[in-house]
């Protein structure tokens, strides 16, 4: 029996776009334009995952997921949203979303995506806090650690330590840090990443003992408590 999916999106070309793709893909499809129309498909039917646009007419998609999650309805659910912004995601995982893609997105990384929820089966809690060793950052209040000690961070410095966070102890390369930290889909030629990864240094590593952010030449970077 194929899977079944409810996109809630009203977009027509995202629409279009999705549900061609999901089609093609072998999923069985549910589609409908208004976020009323979603949580009541949703309450009243069974899906293996939901794919819900954040600015939907009726009901926004972070109100629907909110009374989806009141009503003990664990189904995986992937935002999809044109508002990119770090402090937009944690509303979106913190409304009981388990993913959040940014437009415009490429469908091969949604249907990626949603194939790692299912088989997962949606995470029950969001994620709130990440931490590698004794250096702690919280999501929700916005505030990084470490072994207690509070550290103050530009917003572009907190955007990339929670990337190497949510990749530590994996190497990750200028081309990674450029697209998912500066949304560039180009190489500058730059001193850019050097630059910010020098200061987020000072301000991790400088006044400790252990650092934690590496550098492998050539490759790129790894955060991570091993040398």
């Amino acid at each position: 029996m194929s899977r079944r999916i409810l996109v809630v999106e009203d977009d027509p070309d995202t629409a279009e776009y999705v549900l061609k793709g999901l089609r093609e893909d072998g999923y069985t499809v549910e589609h409908v334009a208004d976020g009323r129309d979603g949580l009541y498909l949703a309450t009243t039917s069974r899906f293996d995952a939901i794919v819900m646009d954040r600015m939907v007419p009726g009901m926004d998609g972070l109100s629907v997921i909110k009374a989806l999650r009141a009503a003990g309805i664990e189904t995986p659910i992937i935002i999809l949203s044109a508002l990119a912004q770090m402090d937009e995601r944690v509303k979106g995982l913190r409304s009981g979303g388990d993913d959040y893609l940014a437009k415009p997105f490429g469908y091969s990384e949604l249907s990626a995506r949603l194939e790692n929820l299912m088989r997962r089966g949606g995470s029950k809690v969001p994620e709130s806090k990440l931490v590698c060793g004794d250096l702690q950052m919280d999501l929700l209040a916005r505030k990084v650690t470490r072994a207690g000690k509070a550290i103050e961070l530009l917003p572009r410095e907190f955007k990339l330590l929670e990337y190497l966070l949510r990749n530590k102890h994996r190497v990750v390369t200028r081309t990674m840090l450029l697209e998912e930290v500066w949304d560039y889909r180009f190489d500058p030629h730059t001193s850019l990443i050097d630059t910010h990864i020098s200061r987020l240094r000072k301000k991790i590593d400088d006044d400790f003992d252990k650092p934690l952010l590496h550098t492998v030449r050539g490759v790129g970077y790894r955060l991570s408590e091993a040398p």
